[in-house]
């Protein structure tokens, strides 16, 4: 093979009609329910697609899960609506959609002004002063409310992309899925829009399996559902996806993490709110201790988990200058977070968010724990003992409930008296001592509790106090992996240089959805043979392979390619001889002339990243494939 016939050229900007056509064609992935005419925003996988998106999961599992020792659970993706009104999500997850006035068709209004600005700047002989405010208004359409929209979308006279009709006013849309639980209807529940909620009404038995020590990381991989208001861009924004996300507890005095200088020396690209506040560019220079230490980042964990998240999608095949973190400006941050990161990824569509990093703060557990009267929270050693003084409530409820003709308003006291914080308990005191009873509001009702009655004892302690309860602070990534399986298929997919209709994918063999092909020559009996015992060896090996044994071998490979299968296995005459192969590598098509009982280690060690195919080339012979094989 002639080195003009070697090279290969990487597509510059992405070639989404190509990929889409392969993604089709070899059912990577396609539409769901596709026979009745299918329903936007939903997707299904094919074997290809399933494989790759298995294979990502997993390389995230053992790149946090594995390395940073984190406690996976699984939840419920039903979710009773006090939970999620707890959270926030009720109330505050939503979009901003206008519909077109004629038609009804729905559009979310931020990505409509988004799309009519890119649009917009493809017009000739716009000036510069044009360019500067379509700019502007692309970067801060994320910070605004109903009023700003509707002005915008006045001023700039934008109307429905599909028929030119007039749009409505912004109105705001809960992006939830709501359900019914069970069949009175009187359980009213949401399949969960994350599956962090899970994690942190668990949080007492996880602090337990960690023997009640902070920091500690939990994870959690599964399904969330988006109501989405006007579903497009293929997987990058869909209504059922598959999350990954990890809530990282952290002491608020201590945010330090005890890995972050094995990544302080690390350079990525941060575009923080004040650049684009100010119209400046990326940041490509800073380390992420010099981030931290500036205050651009908010603190250690938070930097260290973007770090590790870089490393991630550099290690799935994402490329260096396609990966950017943007931090957002302080009308776009979310309901809990103090700080946030997003992961972005370039692609056809221009910038996607494929992560987030939040500094949840507090927000989550002591909301959880205000609701459900369950004390969510950790403790700390005390440098010093100090002494503690307090208020001691203790209702005899046997005679409360004896004294209270309605049961039920005597369990509502009870509970309330249960769950007093110490200010009330001291002012519920000074009443005490001063009466020798109590007043207790309990929905509007006054109620007494005399100490005559036998109905309550309070009294004042002290005690030595060696450790405080505090509650934990959340560090969240979360990754959605629909978004970064498209990304990946955008930025592995290439051409042949010599021949724009072979393309391939360029995966890292650790995500290959198909590690080998096993190609016999010819399709005759001899060749054949050979088929089981190396399949026999790849399975061994934990090692996924494709047979394919009809067609010219030339075609065979380039079918091969194109669904980014690394290795060619070629049985060939050589073969019955000294039960040797060839081994193909999909991005230099060098071949190499290995005995068949090395060829599971091989290729295990490759995908396992223990071993480099440059190194491994060095060791066995190169094999030139001619016309008559030799």
């Amino acid at each position: 093979m002639s080195k003009a016939e070697n090279k290969v050229t990487e597509i510059p900007k992405y070639d989404r009609a190509g990929l889409e056509n392969v993604m089709k064609r070899r059912f990577i992935v396609v539409p769901s329910y596709q026979i009745y005419n299918g329903i936007a925003g939903l997707y299904d996988f094919g074997p290809i697609g399933c494989a790759l998106k298995s294979n990502i999961e997993q390389y995230w599992k053992d790149h946090f899960i594995l390395e940073e020792n984190l406690l996976e659970i699984s939840g419920t993706c039903i979710t009773p609506e006090i939970v999620l009104k707890t959270s926030g999500h009720v109330d505050k997850f939503t979009d901003y959609a206008v519909k077109d006035i004629k038609n009804g068709q729905c559009f979310r209004a931020d990505k409509l002004i988004k799309e009519w600005i890119e649009t917009e700047k493809k017009k000739k002989n716009l000036s510069e002063e044009k360019i500067k405010e379509l700019d502007s208004l692309y970067v801060n359409i994320d910070n605004f409310e109903e009023k700003e929209i509707d002005e915008i979308i006045e001023k700039y006279n934008i109307h429905s992309p599909d028929t030119g009709n007039q749009l409505s006013k912004s109105y705001k849309f809960n992006l939830m899925f709501e359900t019914q639980i069970g069949p009175t209807g009187g359980c009213h529940g949401y399949l969960r829009p994350e599956t962090a909620q899970s994690q942190f009404v668990n949080f007492k038995y996880l602090l337990d399996f960690n023997n009640n020590r902070i920091p500690f990381g939990s994870a959690s991989i599964g399904l969330g559902f988006r109501n989405e208001i006007a579903p497009r861009s293929g997987l990058l924004r869909v209504r059922e996806f598959t999350m990954a996300e990890i809530e990282y507890f952290v002491d608020p005095l201590k945010k330090e993490h005890n890995k972050f200088h094995l990544l302080k020396d690390l350079k990525l690209p941060l575009w923080s709110a004040k650049s684009q506040f100010n119209g400046e560019p990326i940041n490509y220079n800073i380390t992420l201790g010099e981030a931290v230490e500036k205050k651009i980042i908010d603190n250690e964990t938070l930097g260290y988990f973007i770090g590790k998240t870089y490393l991630f999608l550099i290690g799935i095949g994402i490329k260096k200058d396609g990966i950017r973190f943007r931090q957002h400006k302080p009308k776009e941050m979310a309901h809990y977070a103090s700080d946030c990161w997003d992961a972005e990824i370039e692609t056809s569509y221009g910038w996607v968010e494929v992560a987030g990093h939040a500094d949840r703060t507090c927000y989550d557990l002591s909301r959880h724990s205000e609701c459900s009267k369950i004390e969510l929270v950790a403790s700390r050693l005390l440098k010093e003992t100090k002494v503690v003084k307090g208020v001691k409530i203790n209702l005899n409820k046997g005679i409360i409930f004896k004294n209270f003709t309605d049961k039920e308003k005597a369990k509502k006291l009870c509970e309330k008296l249960s769950n007093v914080n110490e200010e009330e308990k001291e002012n519920l005191m000074i009443e005490f001592e001063k009466n020798g009873k109590i007043e207790v509001d309990v929905n509007g009702e006054k109620i007494i509790l005399d100490k005559d009655k036998n109905e309550i004892k309070m009294e004042r302690f002290e005690q030595n106090v060696h450790e405080e309860k505090y509650c934990p602070n959340v560090i969240e990534p979360s990754f959605g992996i629909g978004r970064i399986v498209y990304c990946v298929m955008e930025h592995c997919f290439k051409v042949r240089e010599n021949d724009s209709r072979r393309t391939y994918f360029d995966f890292p063999p650790s995500i290959a959805p198909y590690k080998a092909s096993i190609l016999p020559l010819f399709e005759k009996d001899k060749y054949l043979d050979f088929i089981e015992p190396i399949r026999t060896i790849l399975v061994q090996n934990g090692i996924p392979y494709k047979i394919d044994k009809v067609d010219t071998i030339g075609k065979r490979y380039a079918r091969t390619d194109e669904i980014g299968i690394p290795f060619g296995i070629t049985i060939d005459d050589t073969t019955l001889e000294d039960n040797t192969v060839t081994l193909r590598e999909i991005d230099t098509m060098k071949q190499i002339r290995v005995p068949i009982q090395e060829i599971g280690n091989i290729i295990k060690n490759v995908s396992n990243r223990t071993e480099k195919w440059e190194d491994i080339v060095k060791r066995y012979p190169l094999f030139e494939f001619t016309r008559n094989g030799n």
